[in-house]
């Protein structure tokens, strides 16, 4: 069975996803937030920041905002496989103004798995508000305890001109952007530029443009924008680049996952 589910819990303010039995490779890509994620079945070879891992049953993900990573399956191996999505600010009461840093992007076999299902069951099935809150407080508590860096062990900030250009990609997402526009912001060729940003982040130019488009595009999503306009404001060509495009990173369809949260946009309005 291959199925895919997607779960908004308004009590937390977190996603959760869940996906059997899934056969789907995913390419090199990053995430805006935090990501917590449990190995169920199947085994995986992922890459994290041009580090290889292989991932088996019980094996716990932890990654950090802007970790670029890929993985697909070994041999015939399907994928069961359960997350949650922390956005930076939920880390604000355990940590203050600093943010976290996972040490690393996965823990084998850890004791935390049992908590995390128990907590991931509980937001898919629309469980008790005050258990789920206990047991993400524990479970935020444990992860940074055990796997996150200590605040004055962080590691320095990206090199100026890979900075400079994250930047302008950021602010320019919805425009065309080109190589030659980058090499003139930050005075090198094209060789060097695409040989430093790809050895410092782990990815393209393009691929980190095209990755925080659908990062923006998820945002519209969660408000109830139509696809087309989605596409056009994210800087997409078409629709169909656009929905081809998000499928394989996220898994879901634009629409699938707008539907999500379909149902709490109408509650608003009709409250209003």
């Amino acid at each position: 069975m291959n199925q895919k589910i997607i779960c908004y819990d308004e009590d937390l303010g977190i996603e959760a996803y869940s996906f059997t039995g899934v056969s789907q490779n995913f390419p090199n890509h990053f995430h805006d937030y935090y990501v917590v994620g449990l190995i169920e079945e199947g085994f995986r070879k992922m890459v994290v920041n041009n580090q290889a891992y292989t991932l088996e049953p019980g094996d716990l993900l932890t990654f950090n905002p802007y970790d670029n990573h890929n993985c697909e399956g070994i041999d015939d191996s399907r994928l069961t496989y359960h997350c949650i999505n922390l956005k930076k600010e939920i880390f604000q009461p355990f940590t203050g103004t600093e943010l976290p840093k996972f040490l690393a992007p996965m823990q084998s076999q850890t004791a935390l798995a049992e908590d995390f299902n128990r907590l991931h069951q509980l937001i898919m099935n629309e469980g008790d508000k005050s258990e789920k809150e206990t047991l993400f407080i524990l479970l935020i508590e444990e992860l940074l305890q055990n796997y996150a860096q200590d605040k004055q062990n962080q590691m320095l900030p990206a090199p100026k001109p890979i900075a400079v250009i994250c930047e302008y990609l950021e602010a320019h997402y919805d425009q065309k952007v080109t190589l030659d526009q980058l090499c003139k912001l930050v005075h090198l060729n094209k060789h060097s530029l695409v040989r430093q940003f790809t050895r410092e982040k782990g990815i393209t130019p393009y691929r980190y443009l095209e990755t925080y488009r659908i990062v923006k595009a998820k945002e519209l999503l969660e408000q109830g924008c139509s696809l087309i306009e989605t596409a056009n404001r994210t800087g997409f060509y078409d629709q169909s680049h656009f929905t081809n495009y998000f499928s394989r990173f996220i898994g879901l369809t634009p629409n699938q996952y707008r539907n999500i949260f379909a149902k709490g946009n109408e509650e608003e309005d009709a409250s209003k």
